[in-house]
């Protein structure tokens, strides 16, 4: 079913969304949030629609309007670590918005976000450690623990960005792979095709030449029988005016 034009236009409005979304904002940034209520209305009145999109396509437009709600409201947390651990519970949508992603843009703003937000709060703990002073050898160790923690949270994150930019690229290259094969495949298939209507053609001229052969041979044939039972014909009176029968 061919998408509607309120479908059209969530669709653009979705993905101008995501790209403000993967953008460092500023504080006072207004857009992306009055975007998001836009995208809420277009979404109630696409699901009133009789000629709405399929469930599955209305679920993923729904996840994606929903992690970036989300993501708004987990920005407005005061707390580094508030906003870290929102940003974990987010749920990113599973497919692209565009034919021009390999991969979902909320899955990129997701570890974009997530590695933001943790690195602001690896920061200020690392800042919170520095000013703290006369601390206890509980304390400094207790210190030392999280920030150890934060820090393989970090690069965790960090191998999880590279794997999916490294699964990206081979997503990427497999389809282009797969696209250049189909497209010999094509070739092959339609340079088959030309021969056999080029033999087909053939063929039928070889049958026409055939069947005109087969014709002239039979009527060659024809006469000929013809003469032969004419000239029989003729000899038997002759011979039987040249030799009447005896008495």
């Amino acid at each position: 079913m061919a998408a509607t034009r309120l479908e059209l236009n969530l669709m653009r409005l979705l993905s101008r969304c995501e790209a403000l979304a993967a953008e460092r904002r500023d504080p006072e940034e207004w857009r992306l949030e009055k975007y998001v209520a836009a995208l809420e209305d277009m979404l109630r009145e696409l699901k009133k629609q009789s000629s709405k999109p399929a469930p599955e396509l209305l679920n993923e437009y729904s996840r994606k309007v929903d992690f970036l709600k989300g993501l708004l409201e987990a920005e407005k947390l005061s707390s580094s670590t508030e906003k870290a651990l929102a940003n974990q519970f987010l749920a990113p949508g599973r497919t692209p918005t565009t034919t021009k992603e390999r991969t979902p843009a909320t899955k990129t703003v997701h570890l974009q976000t997530k590695a933001r937000c943790t690195g602001k709060m690896r920061n200020s703990e690392e800042l919170n450690i520095r000013k703290r002073k006369g601390l206890t050898s509980d304390e400094k160790q207790s210190a030392v623990e999280l920030d150890a923690v934060l820090q393989h949270h970090q690069d965790m994150q960090e191998k999880l960005a590279e794997e999916m930019l490294s699964l990206a690229r081979s997503l990427k290259n497999n389809t282009l792979a797969a696209q250049n094969v189909i497209k010999q495949d094509n070739q092959t298939l339609s340079h088959s095709l030309r021969m056999a209507d080029q033999n087909f053609e053939k063929l039928k001229d070889e049958s026409d030449r055939l069947e005109q052969h087969a014709k002239k041979s039979v009527n060659w044939l024809l006469w000929i029988m013809l003469i032969v039972v004419c000239f029989i014909f003729i000899s038997m009176i002759l011979f039987i005016r040249i030799f009447p029968k005896l008495k």
